[in-house]
Order: C-alpha cells, then structure tokens, then sequence
C-alpha cells in the first residue's frame, strides 16, 4: 500500500448507497458554506455545552440545538418531489422551511410577547399544562417540520408510524373502553404540550442522547476519517491474513469489526470495507451475493462493537441511568460472539469449498490495494490509530465522563494526525503557513462534517420523541405488555413456559418493527412495549435493555429490508434479495446469542455481570453453542467434515440446548453435538466420490454451492 492508511474510504453517499437515512444532496458555493458555518457553529455549541453547560439547564440547550440542527435538514436533504427539488440547490420552499423551522423551534425562548404567550423560556416553561393558543400553533407547526425533515431523511415509514401513534393518543378515547388498550382520549392542546413543553417529546431522552453523546461521536468519526484510521483498519487485516486460507472472508470481516469500533453505522461499515475488499472476494472465488451478505454481516457488527457502538446504546444508558462504560462492558462479549459466529461460517465456507490461499496476494489485489505491507510495520508506522480508542475507555474507567472522554479523544487523534502529516510532508514544498491554514481547514471541515453526518439521527430522534410521549401518556407500554404476557399464560402456567413464549413473541415483533424503521426508533417503541413485559416476568433491567437493543440491531440483517445488505449489494453488483438471504445465513447464530440474557439468570453472566469465573464458563459454553449453529447453518463440522442434513439437524440442536447454559442443556447439547459428529463421519460419502470433487475443482468458489 503505497499511500496506505492515509487513503479515505467511500462513504455510501458517495457510491450512491442509503444508509439509514438518505443521501445528502451534494451543495456548492455559497450554500455549501453557508450550511459549513451553521454546522461547524453547531459543533462548537456542543463542545462548549460539554465544558460549561448552558445554565438554563438542557432542555434549554437542546432547544438552542435543535434550532440550529433541523433547519440544515431542509437545506441538506431533497423533498423527493421533482416539482419542488431544485438540482442546484435549495428550492425556495427549503429556505422557506427552514427559517420557519428556525422560528418555531427558537419561539420557546425568545422574549417576546405574542398577546398571553411568549415571553421568554421561564414563561414558556409556566404555561406547561395551560399552553396559549399561540404556543398550539407552534408546536403543531414543529411537529409538522419535524415529521417532514425525518421524511426526507429516512423515508414514509417513520412518519407514518409516528401519525399512527399521535392518532391513538387523539382517538382512543373512542376505543371500546371494554378493551385494555383504550384510554380517556388526549385533546390537541394535550397532545402538544406534551410533545413541545415537557421533557418526553421533542425535547426528551432521544434528542438528548443525540446532542450530548451522538453527535461528539460523530465529530470523532469524522476526524479518524481525516485521519485515515479507517483505510489503515483495512489494511492491517489485509496484512494479517494474506497467507490464510480463509483470508480473503477473514480480511472482511475483521475489516468491519476494527473499522466498527469507531463507525457505528452497519450500512456504512459495509459500504466502506466492500469499497476495498470486494477485490480479494472476487479473487478468491466468492461471488457477488456471498460477498455481500459477509460484507453486510460483518458491517451490522459495528452497531454492537464497543467503544462507539449504535445510537441505541447511548439512550440504554439513559434510560437505565447507568454509564455508557457500563453499557460498553455489557456488550462486549455478545459482540465477540456475534464476529465468532461470521468468522465461523467464513472458515466453514474455506474449507467446505476449497477457496483460495493467500487470495489478498494476487497481482488483481496488488493493483487495487498497493504493495501489501507486514503487518508489524503498519502497527510501527501507523499503530497510533488505536491510542484514541484507548483513551477513551481509559478516561471512562478512571471516571470521567463519556462526552469528555471522546471529546480529548477526538482531540488526541486530529493532533497526531497532524503530526503525521506534518512529518510527511516536511521536504514537500510550501510554507508553514500553507500548512497549517491546511490542517486549520481540515479541522473546520471535521467539526462540520460532524454535525451534518448526524443531522438524520437529529430528525429520527425528535421524532421518535413522539412515539415515546404518546406510549406514556396513554398507558399503551404497560398495556401492550399485559397483552404478551397473556399471550404466554394462555399457553401454559409454567413460568418459564411463558418467559419463552414472551421471549418469542418479542423478537418477532421487534424484528418486524426493524423492517420499517432505523434501529434507534426501534429501539425506542420497543423499550417503551416490551420492556415492561420482560420486566414483569422477572427480567433484570440490564438484560431486557440489552435484549431489545440486539434484536433492534439485528433487524438490519432481516429480509425484505436489509439495509446494510442493500449497501453491501450496491458494492459488489449482487442482486439485492439473495444478499439479505446470504447476510441472515452468516448472522443466524447471533440472533439466539440475546435470548440467552433474559432466559436464564445465568444468561446475564454473558453481560459480564457476576462473578469472574461464572462469566468465563457461560462464555465458553455460549461460544460452543454458537460454533455448534454456525455448523449446522453452514454445513459443515469441524474436525470430521461436510455434513448431511441429519448431522445439521443435530448440530442445531445441540447450539439450542448449549444457548441454555445449566448442567442438563451442557451435557444433551454436548451429546447432540458428538452425535452429529459421529453422523458426519460414518456418511462422509461426498469427500470420496469422484464426480463431487470433480465439481468442486470445476467451480472452484466458495459460494458455487448454495448452503
């Protein structure tokens, strides 16, 4: 790699690719800096509200943050109506919006008398309960502006689901009253001010978490990618698994695991890895599906991998009120777990259809790579990537807050990455004063990009702020709760009978919930659902947190709307449906990882909550079960070879009863897994019979054969 870890790798916008949201539109000239300003504005109001919080407290902050965030979506993001776009740039209507958005969103504090409203933000703050025709009128415009900017943002859906909800807190006082899920019914002026002047709407968890924690990482995200951390993520992987057998599928899946630890965005993980190691699939035999759907897997794991994790986590720790470094602690083992089942089925499909050795080695590589450094000397010359990561841990775990934490982190790694350049560059002509107008851009330009990567997470947030205030003013959690419980209790009156049924039931819910919504609303309404039935069956909180948030997580992978798998087909030139198909096959064993928090109490043991020891056996025997469905998934068992569909069956099993960590489920699912291995060996009938190999040296691929 000749210009190695300083390279940038893709963004999905710039290939085209939806991520959670949808692409920016590309500005220029005086709107482009226009927007830069605000952005970088934004950014240092954020910084100082980290340092010296506005004493108004944050509500006001986040009225002051918002005021700034949501008029740049109308400016940043298309209507998507051809009559109205403008290809140039803003459409007079998006000025429009955006000063009106600018007016209603500033009218709380804004000391100015509108008859018996206005007033400024303490007078503001007096009429919560008895608000001023006025202050109606405002906030409906707000939530109007508010569902618009998270149209253009993500899409119909999240809109729609939001009118749905604001519709049950209008009409449900129409419902049978016979039913549990009707209630007395929320007037308009009810129905605003919950939303506009109170602390669980607009201005509540969600929104928060984004101002305080999101966007300080997106700001860190933004300067690594100055950096080149990301490129040279990709590069150590090459570096480390050039000789493998299995390189090219472990290249790509430690790609997106190191590049996930500072991404938190599937899609673009995916995207930004396919970007560089889809060459090395294709080498090594993988076609476009089976590379995607690897690439797609591996890139949902950034959602889960600690430090920077998914929006989600942050607003976990919010509602548990718990640290983000507690957060962080309980997700690393699942998240070990998750990339041992995609490494797994990676080494399966290697030696199930004899892939090519030291694929990242081949001259196709070489050209879109550049020269394959040893790894050792990438960890010498550019090793300094991980000392912000470090540091950021390091400072939580000495007490400091998460938001300070990433901000001197955020500082550590643009002040090397200075450095680095700088020493590059010091027989390169220009004067000192070029350069560091350069790096001052640069930092400009990070601080910016920042703010305008999270401004769809800004409108997601707010917006999820409505789901979240209608569910507790209308008593639709708890109800909904109720309903899964009985649901279960129908079923049988044991316990645990119905804590599986329960357990069921949710993650089918919360995975249809994914289909449709991006996984920080998914995770809100289903916290707000089914965390209460979870709760009332006896589940710690830390584990049905953690539940809700994996399964939100794991929607991403979910057909007909796999979003990551979307991104990573649009990479590899797969056909987008078979890619989700092929995404879910390498996830599958992780998708039963999170029901092992709340089925058992040693299940939180894998939340690394409890004693050492018991934390390292549940660990090892979860690992097991995962290797054991990873088998059954992809075919294979390792040490004995391909399997039939009786050892499958078995293998499957035995990664149930293993998921179900107690001394009967060990021994049966120990028992089911040596069945399986000794079904594999007595009809091991493919490795002998010519034609088979035949084929197999014929095609040649690891994915010439459909699992």
């Amino acid at each position: 790699m000749t210009t190695g870890a300083q390279q940038l790798l893709p963004t999905p916008a710039e290939l085209g690719v939806d991520d959670e949201e949808r692409p920016a539109r590309r500005l220029s000239g005086r709107t482009e800096k226009f927007v830069a300003l605000c952005a970088f504005a934004d950014a240092i109001l954020v910084l100082w509200q980290v340092f010296r919080p506005l004493p108004q407290g944050s509500q006001y902050y986040l009225v002051i943050f918002l005021a700034v965030t949501l008029p740049l979506i109308f400016l940043s993001y298309r209507s998507g109506w051809k009559f109205l776009d403008r290809v140039d740039g803003p459409a007079p209507v998006d000025w429009a919006l955006a000063a009106l958005a600018l007016v209603v969103c500033l009218y709380p504090v804004l000391p100015v008398r509108i008859g018996g409203a206005g007033g400024g933000y303490d007078a503001f703050l007096d009429r919560q309960g008895l608000l001023e025709p006025a202050d109606v009128v405002m906030g409906a415009i707000l939530l109007l502006l508010i569902l618009e900017a998270c149209r253009r943002t993500t899409g119909w859906v999240l809109p729609l689901v939001c009118a749905l909800f604001l519709a049950y807190g209008y009409y449900g006082g129409l419902l049978p009253q016979h039913w549990s899920i009707a209630h007395l019914g929320l007037d308009f002026s009810q129905i605003v001010d919950a939303l506009y002047n109170s602390g669980s709407g607009f201005y509540g968890t969600p929104l928060d978490v984004t101002a305080s924690y999101i966007v300080l990482f997106t700001i860190y995200g933004a300067v690594l990618e100055f950096s080149g951390a990301a490129r040279f993520f990709v590069d150590l992987s090459v570096a480390v698994f050039r000789r493998s057998p299995s390189a090219a599928g472990r290249t790509a899946v430690t790609s997106g695991f190191l590049l996930g630890t500072v991404s938190g965005s599937g899609t673009a993980t995916a995207v930004s890895t396919g970007a560089v190691t889809w060459p090395i699939l294709k080498r090594a035999g993988y076609r476009p599906e089976q590379a995607g759907g690897m690439l797609a897997a591996a890139g949902v794991g950034a959602i889960l991998s600690p430090p920077t994790l998914g929006v989600a986590a942050f607003i976990v720790a919010e509602y548990l009120e718990v640290s983000y470094l507690t957060v962080l602690a309980w997700a690393t083992i699942p998240t070990l777990l998750y990339y041992l089942g995609i490494l797994l089925s990676v080494e399966i499909d290697a030696r199930r259809f004899h892939s090519a050795a030291a694929a990242a080695e081949s001259p196709a590589d070489t050209e879109a790579l550049g020269e394959v450094v040893p790894a050792w000397k990438l960890l010498l010359r550019f090793g300094y990537h991980f000392l912000s990561l470090i540091v950021i841990v390091v400072l939580m775990v000495l007490g400091m807050s998460a938001p300070r934490a990433v901000v001197y982190a955020t500082a550590l790694a643009f002040l090397l990455a200075v450095a680095d350049r700088a020493v590059r560059q010091r027989n390169s002509p220009g004067t000192p004063s070029n350069r560091v107008r350069e790096f001052l851009v640069e930092g400009f330009t990070a601080l910016s990009s920042g703010i305008r990567s999270a401004l769809p997470v800004v409108a997601v947030c707010a917006a999820a702020g409505t789901i979240t205030s209608m569910t507790t003013k209308t008593g639709l959690g708890a109800e909904v709760a109720s309903l899964l419980v009985k649901v279960g209790e129908a079923v049988s009156d044991n316990p645990t009978v119905v804590l599986v049924c329960t357990i069921v039931l949710a993650a089918v819910a919360l995975s249809l919930l994914g289909l449709a919504i991006p996984v920080t609303a998914s995770f809100v309404i289903g916290w707000a659902i089914i965390g209460p039935a979870l709760l009332g069956l006896g589940v710690a909180k830390p584990a049905a947190a953690m539940f809700v948030f994996y399964f939100s997580v794991l929607s991403e992978v979910t057909p007909p709307t796999a979003l990551a798998a979307v991104g990573a087909a649009a990479v590899t030139g797969a056909k987008p449906v078979p890619t989700m198909w092929q995404t879910l096959r390498y996830a599958l064993p992780a998708f039963l990882v999170p029901v092992v928090f709340v089925l058992t109490d040693s299940g939180e043991r894998l939340l690394a909550r409890g004693p050492f020891l018991e934390i390292l056996t549940t660990t090892a025997i979860v690992a097991v079960g995962v290797t054991a469905l990873a088998m059954a998934t992809g075919g294979w068992i390792f040490g004995v070879g391909q399997a039939g569909p009786a050892a499958r069956v078995l293998a499957g099993l035995a990664g149930a009863a293993l998921l179900y960590p107690s001394p009967i489920t060990v021994g049966a699912g120990a028992a089911l897994l040596l069945a399986a291995a000794i079904t594999t060996r007595l009809t091991r009938r493919a490795d002998t019979d010519p034609r088979a190999a035949q084929d197999v040296h014929r095609h040649g691929s690891p994915v010439d054969k459909e699992v």
